[in-house]
């Protein structure tokens, strides 16, 4: 699929940073230069997808930018435009300012049970206004759910959504089930007719990992999650938090009935259940993120908005294809206002745009690229966007270590900083390696400003790696050193300390 940083869709969408890649395209976040403002961009090539036809793609996707049209609730996400360009389809929806239902979960673990109340009225809100139309969503997962800033609940990605007609049911049938097998409906796993009991099941899989921790079926192949969903019967959340209410287990249950006609006739039943459990009007704690908020004082505005308001990013500078020095100095310019502003995003593309350039005039090894280099690996670690910025770090760390030796400063901390992309990169092997290669300098005292805290904190990050890779008395006695030395430094009420008392005592108790 063609489609890089900076290339303008339609003459009209500038595309900054790959959001998400799936089976119907990439998905971007990009610029209305326009209107001047951020939205999200899904692009599909549908004949350069391998073992599909491209002419159904090319129909699902024309569908789905009817489907999501269709439907108005503020919890769907907005289409904004859609149409071709050459070879390729473009659906242009609203840039949603949150974070996804499972980053949410796994920063405020344990979820509270009024939270997952809130969170599950919300989407029986959305799945209303779905099933009216009628459109099966058949993807409902944490991954497709975005909590805003002031906790309201969008959902994405109607475009697996199925509508109930025989047209919409034979194409969906020549391709491969769509769906996730985590969240996927007993009906659904068979290959039999979804509706609207589909999408319930789904939401009481959500439910149930928001109460528990977990979805009710896990396995190690696909086939074993589908057979366990076929077969098994979920675990009762209350075993596993006793202080959820029990009316919300029996609600729990009944959604993850095997058979569609044991779950609530509708997602308006649902509700009716789950506004019992809601929050009572109140006073919001001002906390963004809050899914209780919009049930605690609906439709108020969110004061700490006015103070933290979310970055519009303009468009950059456009960069010619061999820019002069008055071009490069005016880009770097536009990249320091850009960041000052918070405009992280847009300041990675512009950096990225001019760095060939800078090389091809002043040298790939002058003072002026190494620092629009640091800038740029620097930057694109602040945006997270984590796979390009581990090359970028690696070279710098080589030619630095190269030129000043492997316990520099400098290069310790690009290789530590490489260490940190691999974890969110999900690769806890690599990134074990390289702490456990860095270490060492910290703890010899080849780095003098910051040295002891870099090294707890290189050490803190080996044991959670090591309990991620599954060993967890390595893990534990790694732990239990690095509690021995903080508490030695920095006393027994240091933060770390009391971070790290927490992960042992739980250590403690899966190993007893």
């Amino acid at each position: 699929m063609t489609g890089a940083a900076g290339r303008v869709v339609a003459g009209r969408y500038e595309l900054a940073t790959v959001l998400g890649q799936g089976g119907m395209g990439q998905v971007w976040t990009a610029y209305d230069q326009r209107l001047d403002r951020r939205v999200a961009v899904k692009l599909l090539r549908p004949d350069k997808v391998a073992g599909q036809d491209a002419e159904e793609l090319r129909r699902r996707f024309v569908r789905e930018c009817r489907v999501t049209a269709q439907v108005d609730h503020p919890g769907l996400v907005t289409v904004h435009d859609a149409g071709s360009e050459g070879e390729e389809l473009f659906l242009v929806m609203q840039y949603i300012d949150g974070a996804d239902l499972a980053g949410h979960l796994a920063e405020h673990t344990p979820y509270p049970w009024q939270w997952a109340v809130a969170v599950a009225a919300q989407l029986c809100a959305v799945l209303s206004a779905v099933h009216a139309v009628p459109i099966v969503h058949r993807d409902l997962k944490p991954r497709n759910v975005m909590v805003k800033q002031d906790g309201t609940v969008t959902v994405l990605d109607l475009g697996v959504a199925s509508v109930m007609d025989a047209d919409t049911t034979r194409l969906t049938h020549t391709g491969t089930p769509i769906g996730s097998p985590a969240y996927m409906a007993p009906e659904q796993a068979m290959g039999g007719a979804v509706g609207p009991y589909t999408d319930l099941y789904a939401l009481g899989v959500v439910l149930h990992e928001l109460l528990s921790g977990d979805v009710p079926f896990s396995g190690s192949t696909a086939l074993g999650v589908l057979h366990r969903h076929l077969y098994e019967p979920p675990l009762p959340v209350r075993r596993i938090r006793p202080e959820v209410p029990e009316a919300l287990e029996d609600l729990v249950l009944r959604l993850l009935a095997k058979d569609p006609q044991h779950r609530p006739a509708s997602a308006q039943e649902v509700y009716e259940h789950l506004e019992l459990l809601l929050p009572a009007r109140g006073t919001p704690t001002g906390a963004a993120l809050d899914p209780t908020r919009p049930f605690l004082r609906p439709h108020a505005p969110w004061p700490d908005r006015a103070r933290t308001p979310a970055p519009q990013p303009t468009p950059a500078t456009p960069v010619t294809d061999t820019p002069g020095q008055t071009d490069i100095a005016r880009a770097v310019d536009e990249v320091k206002r850009l960041l000052g502003e918070g405009r992280v995003t847009q300041a990675v593309d512009i950096l990225g745009g001019i760095l060939p350039a800078a090389a091809e005039q002043h040298g790939a090894h002058s003072p002026v690229v190494r620092t629009l280099r640091k800038q740029y690996a620097a930057t694109l670690l602040d945006d997270g966007q984590y796979r390009r910025a581990l090359p970028e770090l690696r070279r710098l760390a080589d030619e630095r270590a190269a030129e000043a030796g492997q316990a520099d400063p400098q290069a310790l901390r690009f290789r530590y900083e490489a260490a940190q992309c691999l974890e969110q990169l999900g690769e806890p092997a690599a990134a074990l390696a390289e702490y456990r290669a860095v270490l060492p300098y910290y703890e010899n005292q080849y780095v003098a400003a910051g040295g002891p805290e870099l090294a707890h904190d290189v050490r803190r990050r080996i044991g959670h790696l090591l309990l991620a890779l599954g060993d967890r008395g390595a893990a534990h006695d790694t732990l239990a050193r690095l509690l021995h030395d903080v508490e030695r430094t920095h006393g027994p009420g240091h933060p770390l300390g009391a971070e790290i008392r927490r992960t042992l005592h739980w250590l403690g108790q899966v190993r007893g």
